[in-house]
């Protein structure tokens, strides 16, 4: 078991359960229960849960989303294979519309030197690619960036979004439902979205198969708003399927 993936095993334990001992999470993954105390410290450090002495409470509610850094090494094979996907589809001389999230940062890394102009919505985007050697032009939007996240968020994010317009948006979404369309944990991030898709001529979902029907708690909009859904072969079939009949084209890599 890798690093990462113990680390999502222990997050994962410690908000379903609560609170968890240092021998339970030890049990748990196998690992010793020195390293669990350095794991529970990592963790605590990225605001994932709170160390007490010999383990951890959550800090998540449920439903919660979890931390960047987190999310960072999750499904990392499958973000990778969507972004390519991604980025394949953009075409030179495009306008892009970049959002905040793992996935879309994957992204930002294959637009790198691409003639291409990209507006992200993130900071850990922005950093990225403020480096990228011409042909790239980078434009960087206002806002305040989301604690924990980077996600730019607020009033002059939206007016940003309000005064350009693109050729494709690339967003990601914590929840994406054929039946209950695209959502987010974060109001905030939800209006950002929403002002995205009416900047943007094609939107782009790139949504690992975890996020495909699930539901979070800011609506963006019905599942028509997406031209293209890419996501990878994990997706659940019957999600895929009633995206397609709605004549939404859908990619799995």
């Amino acid at each position: 078991m890798s690093t990462a993936e113990r680390h999502r095993l222990i997050a994962q334990a410690v908000q379903e359960a609560g609170t968890a001992t240092v021998a339970e999470l030890a049990g748990l993954t196998g690992a010793s229960e020195m390293t669990i105390r350095r794991d529970l410290d990592h963790l605590a450090a990225q605001g994932v849960l709170e160390r007490f002495r010999g383990g951890a409470r959550t800090l998540l509610l449920r439903g919660d989303e979890p931390p960047f850094a987190l999310r960072a090494h999750e499904a990392v094979d499958a973000k990778r294979r969507i972004a390519a996907e991604v980025a394949a589809l953009v075409q030179d001389g495009e306008t892009v519309l970049l959002d905040s999230g793992t996935t879309c940062l994957e992204v930002a890394r294959l637009l790198h030197g691409r003639q291409v102009t990209v507006m992200p919505l993130s900071l850990q985007a922005i950093a990225l690619l403020s480096d990228a050697p011409e042909p790239t032009r980078l434009l960087v939007p206002g806002g305040r960036p989301r604690a924990g996240e980077g996600a730019l968020i607020g009033p002059l994010t939206l007016a940003s979004l309000a005064a350009l317009r693109f050729d494709t948006a690339v967003l990601g979404c914590c929840g994406l439902s054929a039946d209950d369309g695209m959502t987010a944990y974060d109001l905030d991030e939800a209006a950002v979205k929403k002002a995205a898709i009416a900047s943007a001529r094609r939107i782009v979902a790139a949504a690992d198969g975890s996020k495909l029907g699930r539901t979070a708690q800011a609506y963006v909009g019905p599942p028509a708003l997406v031209h293209v859904l890419v996501t990878d072969t994990a997706a659940p079939a019957d999600e895929t399927e009633a995206f397609e009949s709605r004549g939404i084209a859908v990619k799995r890599v």
